[in-house]
């Protein structure tokens, strides 16, 4: 339904653009300007000096991403990561901000999997490269 500051249809395409922004993993490209001020003008995070900035923020380090997605999370009660109530599922924006929780429940088993698995080879990675600094072997000899 229509909001003060937002029709049905923008938050229609809001809700297809942060679709597809999960199915492509996260891609700068596919963070529209359009889902960057959704989210900080109704959905409870902060502006961070531009898209560019927040998509930096949330996206560039797997970890980061784990705290963004626990918002839309149902088993992390939906409280926003940057204010820590849950009312940005309440008033005009409820409908949208739900339907995006609903969106990537769907997906959220194989989004975290995918992004422990990249976390744990990075770490993995920089283990040995510190090893190798140290001319260490994993029998702990050198």
């Amino acid at each position: 339904m229509d909001a003060e500051f937002m029709t049905a249809a923008e938050k229609k395409t809001v809700l297809i653009q942060w679709t597809k922004f999960l199915a492509g993993r996260f891609r700068l490209i596919d963070f529209t300007e359009e889902l960057y001020k959704h989210l900080i003008l109704h959905a409870s995070f902060i502006a961070h000096f531009s898209r560019q900035g927040f998509w930096t923020t949330y996206f560039e380090n797997p970890e980061d991403t784990v705290v963004f997605l626990k918002q839309f999370d149902k088993d992390f009660g939906f409280r926003s990561v940057e204010c820590g109530g849950p009312w940005w599922l309440q008033g005009e924006y409820e409908d949208i901000n739900t339907a995006m929780c609903e969106v990537f429940e769907v997906s959220k088993g194989a989004i975290y999997e995918e992004l422990n698995r990249k976390i744990t080879e990075r770490d993995l990675a920089m283990a040995q490269a510190l090893l190798a600094k140290h001319h260490i072997v994993l029998d702990g000899k050198r």
